[in-house]
């Protein structure tokens, strides 16, 4: 008998540019905030690669390109939301067009209401000044660190 196991992918892009600073999402959803990268969760039918593309028009509103796998998870981790085992892949990336977002400086620095209550803003980060702390959930943290050892 096939057994189900909830297990919630999510796919990630770590998109630096040309100032050698990383493009990082402020979000509010659940009652909750939280700072990661762009991405999200993969749906069903759906290759990680196409999964992450989607995620950036969605979210970003350009496209990107896939330069390489950068990490997975490589350990246990509940989801923050529900009872789900969170998987997630981190790819590097780059833009194929402008960005054309609204940049803050703060974090958290949200326009107004949502009509599905959820709130968004972004931010570049120096990549000389980031820390773990900068995100939020513990496979980012864990991203941003391996991220920290190959800029030595």
């Amino acid at each position: 008998m096939l057994k189900k196991y909830p297990f919630n992918i999510r796919v990630y892009g770590l998109l630096i540019n040309e100032s050698n600073q990383l493009l990082i999402s402020d979000e509010e959803e659940y009652g909750m905030r939280f700072s990661k990268f762009p991405g999200g969760g993969l749906e069903y039918g759906e290759g990680l690669p196409d999964g992450l593309k989607r995620e950036f028009l969605e979210e970003c509103f350009f496209e990107i390109e896939i330069l390489n796998h950068f990490y997975t998870t490589d350990f246990y981790l509940k989801s923050a939301f529900d009872d789900t085992q969170i998987i997630s892949v981190y790819y590097l990336v780059k833009n194929l067009s402008p960005i054309n977002l609204p940049i803050k400086t703060a974090p958290f620095d949200f326009d107004g209401e949502s009509a599905d209550g959820i709130l968004q803003s972004f931010r570049w980060l120096n990549l000389n000044q980031l820390k773990i702390e900068d995100v939020t959930f513990p496979a980012d943290q864990k991203a941003v660190e391996l991220l920290l050892k190959t800029l030595k």
